[in-house]
């Protein structure tokens, strides 16, 4: 990796990282919230979860296309400053909002502007690497991905346990993306006059073979379908997972009738941690020529840690879901060395957008599915029979590219 540029790309994956703290930032805290609205109903408590949650990421997922157009024009620095400013801002209103249509406002715009940060970020590191490094770089983009995953739940368990409330805990979280901005934009300015020139005249230099050849719109739209599933199965899993390791309470404390919601975010925390163990494996075995039979393989391989998710209980639960987040996450750097594979280099930040629409936007209706149903072994169970389908239509994609990838590049 070209070392005028790993420190940008390092920059970027702490915005990354930082993106991701944002998204599970609301998992982290959805049950004090829902106990705050719905102090006598649940039920109804769960549900309301559901559809912020749901709120949040469908608006995450649909602005990420209208990100990508942007970032193609504007540039991708300045789009990710517009980013970390944004959330953090609506960080703030979501601390201070005393009524729920103000808090789903405010929520809904951060999922806005936390939609830009894939389309912009992804098209900084794509265009800064070539076919061969790539991969790597995208794996270390996904352990600050996963990095920043574990620290919301791991934030809100210190911050609750030591008698601060939710709305304090947003309100915290918006110093980091004032501070990202604020180093962003100074590294810009100092090292590279402007970092989008950089990326610009690296690519064109050919020090990063941003050119990945023949566009390939076939494959591509196969693609999104797999990451519409997937991102069913992790916006489901990802909305309610501090409230499922909560049962796992009796793996601290030692007694099994013990519930405690505030164990269940440190869980929550040691489970998404391991994830950054998937992302560093798959950055270091991801082949240009194995993609697509790779990305399958580790799809086919969630099904089997998701019925194990559904049928345990206890501390099972708990490791039932680190071994979930170990595989599920193995697919985020083959996945997004994927898109520049099959994308025209003109058009990589909108194709990065509307893989991402597909993701997080038609997939964030898995977290109003997870909300509404109340018993987890249906839930698991059908996010194993999604995540079964998945498989499928990546192997779809495996037998599309099989003479592709006997081409040598």
């Amino acid at each position: 990796m070209n070392r005028r540029v790993l420190p940008l790309i390092l920059l970027v994956c702490c915005a990354h990282g930082l993106v991701h703290t944002y998204e599970l930032a609301f998992p982290s805290v959805e049950q004090q919230m829902a106990a705050e609205f719905h102090p006598d109903d649940p039920e109804a408590g769960k549900q309301l979860s559901g559809m912020l949650s749901n709120t949040w990421r469908f608006f995450w997922g649909i602005g990420a296309i209208f990100a990508g157009y942007l970032v193609d024009r504007v540039g991708a620095s300045r789009m990710l400053i517009i980013y970390l400013l944004g959330c953090s801002l609506m960080c703030m209103a979501t601390g201070v909002s005393q009524q729920l249509p103000l808090l789903i406002t405010s929520m809904l715009m951060m999922g806005v502007f936390a939609s830009i940060y894939h389309p912009a970020g992804l098209d900084m590191i794509s265009g800064l690497t070539d076919r061969a490094t790539r991969p790597r770089a995208l794996g270390l983009h996904g352990i600050f991905g996963s990095l920043g995953i574990a620290s919301a739940p791991f934030l809100a368990w210190v911050l609750l346990s030591n008698g601060l409330n939710w709305r304090q805990y947003f309100l915290l979280l918006a110093l980091p993306g004032f501070l990202i901005a604020m180093l962003l934009t100074i590294s810009a300015r100092k090292n590279y006059a402007n970092a989008d020139s950089v990326h610009s005249a690296f690519a064109t230099k050919n020090v990063a073979l941003a050119d990945d050849g023949q566009s390939n719109w076939p494959a591509f739209w196969v693609l999104t379908v797999v990451a519409m599933l997937q991102g069913f199965v992790y916006s489901a899993q990802m909305s309610f997972l501090p409230r499922y390791l909560s049962d796992s309470s009796s793996l601290l404390t030692g007694n099994i009738a013990t519930y405690n919601p505030l164990h269940g975010k440190m869980l929550a925390a040691g489970a998404l941690l391991l994830g950054c163990i998937g992302q560093y494996l798959a950055g270091r075995f991801a082949k240009a020529d194995r993609l697509e039979r790779q990305l399958m393989l580790i799809t086919f391989f969630n099904v089997p840690f998701l019925i194990w998710m559904a049928l345990a209980t206890d501390w099972q639960r708990f490791i039932a879901a680190g071994s979930f987040c170990i595989v599920h996450f193995m697919h985020q750097p083959i996945y997004n060395s994927l898109i520049p594979k099959y994308a025209p280099a003109r058009q990589r930040s909108l194709c990065f957008g509307i893989s991402f629409a597909m993701a997080f936007g038609f997939g964030s209706f898995g977290a109003s599915f997870a909300g509404a149903t109340l018993n987890d072994t249906v839930v698991y169970l059908t996010l194993a029979g999604v995540a079964l389908v998945a498989g499928i239509v990546g192997l779809i994609l495996t037998i599309m590219n099989r003479n592709a990838n006997r081409v040598p590049h």
